[in-house]
This record gives C-alpha cells, sequence and structure tokens, in this order.
C-alpha cells in the first residue's frame, strides 16, 4: 500500500476508535489539558498537535525497526491502571476534593480566583510580597503560566503510552509498511480520524464544569473502574474469565484427531469471543484455531497474558497458534484492550 492508501486505512481505524471505548483511556488527558481554560480552542489545539507529532513518529520510528518497541501485554496493562488513576483524580477534581485539585493545579495560575473564602488560590504568587525567586526579584506572570501552556503539549504528547486494541491494530499496519514514511502515514491518519471527537470532547470540557459536572463526576470514576479491570486482565493479574456461552458450543470446539493432536476452536466476534470458556485435555499437543468473518473489533487484536504474545488476526480468515503440550490449569485470552476476555482450562 502507498502512503495516501495507509493514511486512509489509519484514519478509519482512528475514527473507529474515537467513537467507542477506546478513546475512553486518553480522555481524562484530554481532560487535564484543558482544565481551567477560559477559552478551550488553544489548548484542545495543542494537545490535537502534541498527539499528531507523537503518533506520527512513533509510526516512523515502528516503519524502520518494526515490532521492538511494541509494548507487550503487561506493560500495556500497567499503563491502563495508570489511566485508570489518572481518571478517578479528575473525577475527584471536579468534585472539588480539595487535596486532588491542589495536586493537580500545582504550578499553573490560569485558574479563575476561589469562590470561598480563605480557599489557597495561585493569583496570590504573583505579588512580589508573597513568592519570590533566590534573587529576591518576583516572577513574572508569563513565567507563572508557562506551566499552563506546555500542559496540553505534555499530555498530548502522553497518549502515545496509552494504547488500546484498536491503536494496536494501528501500530501494526505501521510495522507491516516496512518505511518511516508508510508508518507515519498510518499513525497520522489514525490521529486525524479521531480528533473531531477529541475536539467535540474538548470544546465540551467548560460546560462539564457546569451543568454536567454530576454527570461527569459518576461516568469518570465507572470508566476509571472498566478502564482498571481491563488493564489487570491485559497484564494478567486477574483471571480473565469470560463470557461463557452454551455447553454445547464450547464442547464442540474441542477435537481430538487420530494421532492425539487436539484443536480448539475459537472465534472472534466483534463483541466478544465464542466459546469463551473453554474445557480441554491436558498433556497433548495442542493447536489453537482463531477464525474470523468479517470481524473489525478488538477482538481481532488477541492477548495471551502469560505467554506475552499479541497475534492481530485477519478481518476474515484462520490463524493457528501451537500451544504445545500444556499442563492442568488455565490459560486466559483477552483482546489487546482488555475488554472481552477468554480461558482454556486444561484438565
Amino acid at each position: 500500500m502507498d502512503a495516501p492508501a495507509l493514511f486512509a486505512a489509519g484514519a478509519a481505524t482512528g475514527l473507529l476508535a474515537g467513537l467507542t471505548t477506546c478513546a475512553a483511556v486518553q480522555l481524562g488527558l484530554l481532560a487535564g489539558a484543558v482544565r481551567d481554560a477560559g477559552r478551550p480552542s488553544a489548548p484542545v489545539a495543542a494537545f490535537l498537535t502534541a498527539r499528531l507529532a507523537a503518533h506520527t513518529g512513533l509510526g516512523a520510528v515502528l516503519g524502520v525497526v518494526g515490532g521492538a518497541v511494541q509494548p507487550g501485554p503487561r506493560m500495556r496493562g500497567a499503563l491502563l491502571a495508570l489511566a485508570a488513576v489518572a481518571l478517578l483524580l479528575f473525577a475527584l477534581d471536579l468534585l472539588g476534593v480539595r487535596p486532588v485539585r491542589r495536586l493537580l493545579r500545582r504550578g499553573t495560575c490560569d485558574a479563575p480566583p476561589p469562590a470561598k473564602a480563605g480557599e489557597p488560590s495561585c493569583h496570590a504568587a504573583r505579588s512580589p510580597d508573597t513568592t519570590a525567586r533566590p534573587d529576591g526579584r518576583a516572577p513574572s506572570a508569563r513565567r507563572l503560566r508557562g506551566g499552563a501552556r506546555r500542559r496540553p503539549v505534555v499530555l498530548g504528547a502522553a497518549t502515545v503510552l496509552l494504547p488500546c486494541g484498536l491503536t494496536l491494530s494501528a501500530e501494526l499496519m505501521a510495522v507491516a509498511s516496512r518505511s518511516p514514511v508508510g508508518g507515519a502515514a498510518v499513525m497520522a491518519g489514525f490521529v486525524a480520524g479521531g480528533a473531531p471527537v477529541f475536539g467535540l470532547v474538548g470544546a465540551a470540557q467548560r460546560g462539564l464544569r457546569g451543568r454536567l459536572t454530576p454527570l461527569a463526576v459518576v461516568a469518570l470514576p465507572a470508566v476509571a473502574g472498566w478502564t482498571l479491570l481491563s488493564g489487570l486482565r491485559l497484564g494478567g493479574w486477574v483471571p480473565a474469565g469470560g463470557g461463557g456461552g452454551a455447553a454445547a458450543a464450547a464442547a464442540s470446539a474441542v477435537r481430538v484427531d487420530a494421532s492425539g493432536r487436539q484443536t480448539v476452536t475459537i472465534w472472534a466476534l466483534d463483541r466478544g469471543y465464542r466459546p469463551a470458556v473453554v474445557t480441554a485435555r491436558a498433556g497433548v499437543p495442542t493447536v489453537l484455531v482463531l477464525r474470523t468473518s468479517g470481524t473489525r473489533g478488538h477482538t481481532r487484536a488477541f492477548t495471551i497474558p502469560s505467554r506475552d504474545v499479541d497475534i492481530v488476526l485477519p478481518v476474515s480468515g484462520e490463524t493457528r497458534v501451537d500451544l504445545g503440550s500444556p499442563g492442568a490449569g488455565r490459560l486466559d485470552f483477552v483482546c489487546a484492550s482488555g475488554h472481552f476476555p477468554g480461558s482454556i482450562t486444561f484438565r
């Protein structure tokens, strides 16, 4: 594929990511970027520009060195857990919890004066009598606002550290391009495709501080909890479980041929795996067969955390994974975003 086609493919993936829970892990960073801004247009533009630069740079690197810099499931799980903590902190900030507010707003002075008497205000730091440099001179308002101006850039660039399943798909397209131009085109398209959603959310932040604040206070912890659970599943730190399925379907997924080789067949659907819970024989050579048919969701990025394995499935087709001869126990699997879990229990 040439660069324009790769850009278009990346844009389609980015638009889908922006319209799903894939964007939820990054919206906390966007909220922090536009926090306290009277007019969100400038910080949103800075956030999106930095996001574009970081992803385009990563795409170019992936196009050159392949998957060598691709973080594994455990690293991505840890990043999702950190993202959940960030979302929870922003929810507490909107709720007005003072210790959290002071923590998040340390070093910025673009917030309006506090409404309550006695509440600390960084505006007081603009007075030469209250805050002075070691040489005795008062810092300028420009220096005090510098951290606030840099914040959207830093947070926008940090989104590259919070990948989801669809981000992984775009990154693997960048790897497959085998060129810095092609890899950069894929990731630039990915950011461009999601930009309208991020722009609309950023522009709505002023409303969140008013009538929509109660909704945000409820929604952000819920998203944080879901993100944390996804990260723990992805890292293999909690049992992935699974959505179950009909017993007949689970039984028919396991076949043993005349040579004694066991085959476990699982379908990757847009909203999960079928069957998601399978029981198979332990101690025999086993092949996992993953099938897709028009699948375009997170489940195409298939992860086995305990083996540090990531597999991107085709939209339609069959992928075979040699599992060796597993001993008794449970092999958890999950989509690369941590949303859709499943397991194979060997007995």
